[in-house]
């Protein structure tokens, strides 16, 4: 899993027993810049111990692969087993993390362990971990503390043995001062504190990472390995990557699906925001494909149409920031007409809960509301 020759970067990556991951997410990892290098120090330094481990990072930056890192480099034996809290029925969450005996609720037709048991000897990562409701944060803290587990409908613990390693995209103490998140769960869990940077702030990981992912396409694909040009490695190290490093690798696997030779140009890199946009040189492969200009809004009929007049006299202002200004706009008020719930506003805005958080995140919108599902 992680490749020491000297002349190449690190590189931590989902492959063969380790290509399942929670879902969608980061797929590799590199340590190139000195961001990244500093990290990787403090990985492997705090790895051998047994404290539980918070790693704290945005989405797509690599949580779960510096999660199965810290169990590779921890010397144990059992197994690396990765739950999202985000992800988790609510009704079975507990018989999930701690187990139970049959006949202890309706459809439990035999007994089962638990996350906690099925861990024994290895390493338990819960990933988004301010999801994890209330009722469950107490008896998550009493597992901890006493190193046992009691599955439901039994009365007698079961000793675990297990290293605990927890991930969030979220600030946990606003969420503790909005009262949905136990403080003293989270004194218990962030001993170890890991702060995983997102991509635009270690730029020197951009490249290699790139590389990595061409190589990686390029075999599945069945085709020569490609390379970037000049241009193309600017345009990568301008844009801010907000998707992180799940982005770049969707934009390299774009890029050669698109790409006539082996060579990765700037008009194969799907972007949105960044370089690309910025540069009228772009191709078609950045614009619609249809080459008539698109019929004027009708303003009578199309509900859009005079907030479409509004944009054009910002674009004759050339009013600065009218994307992030835009977004902010959009995302505060479907916010509050969901009442501050995430799910509703991701299902009304057509994204995932996750970008849906991002963008929250991004625009200081959850200063009250950090775990508000």
């Amino acid at each position: 899993m992680r490749d020491e020759v000297w002349h190449r970067p690190i590189v931590l990556s989902l492959e063969g027993s380790n290509a399942q991951p929670l879902s969608i997410r980061a797929k590799a990892l590199v340590f190139t810049d000195p961001v990244s290098c500093r990290l990787l120090t403090l990985i492997e330094r705090l790895a051998p111990s047994e404290a539980p481990v918070m790693i704290i990072g945005e989405t797509g930056t690599g949580k779960e692969l510096v999660a199965r890192h810290i169990h590779q480099l921890s010397g144990r034996k059992g197994p690396f087993l990765a739950v999202n809290c985000g992800a988790i029925n609510d009704q079975l969450a507990e018989s999930e993390l701690f187990g139970h005996e049959a006949g202890s609720f309706t459809g439990a037709t035999g007994r089962r362990e638990g996350w906690f048991e099925a861990a024994q000897g290895g390493t338990l990562f819960l990933d988004e971990i301010g999801d994890l409701p209330l009722h469950l944060q107490v008896k998550l803290l009493r597992v901890l503390q006493e190193r046992e587990v009691v599955r439901i409908g039994s009365r007698k613990p079961i000793p675990v043995d297990v290293r605990f390693v927890a991930a969030t995209n979220v600030d946990l103490d606003a969420a503790v001062h909005a009262g949905h998140f136990r403080r003293d769960l989270l004194y218990r869990i962030n001993i170890a504190q890991v702060h995983l940077p997102p991509l635009r702030e270690r730029p020197g990981d951009i490249l290699p990472l790139a590389n990595h992912f061409i190589k990686q396409y390029s075999k599945r694909m069945n085709i020569g390995t490609a390379h970037l040009t000049s241009d193309a490695r600017e345009a990568l190290l301008a844009y801010a990557w907000p998707g992180n490093i799940r982005e770049l690798e969707n934009v390299i696997h774009f890029a050669l699906l698109v790409a006539e030779t082996s060579e990765v140009r700037p008009e194969h890199l799907k972007v949105k925001g960044g370089w690309g946009d910025a540069n009228p040189a772009i191709s078609h492969w950045n614009t619609p494909l249809s080459t008539q200009a698109p019929a004027p809004l009708d303003s009578a009929t199309d509900p859009f149409a005079q907030i479409v007049h509004s944009l054009k006299i910002e674009f004759e202002k050339a009013s600065p920031n009218l994307f992030d200004s835009l977004e902010r706009l959009v995302v505060q008020e479907v916010f509050q007409y969901t009442r501050q719930n995430q799910v509703h506003s991701a299902a009304l805005l057509g994204v995932t809960r996750n970008v849906m958080r991002t963008m929250l995140k991004r625009h200081g919108l959850l200063a009250d509301s950090s775990s508000v599902v």
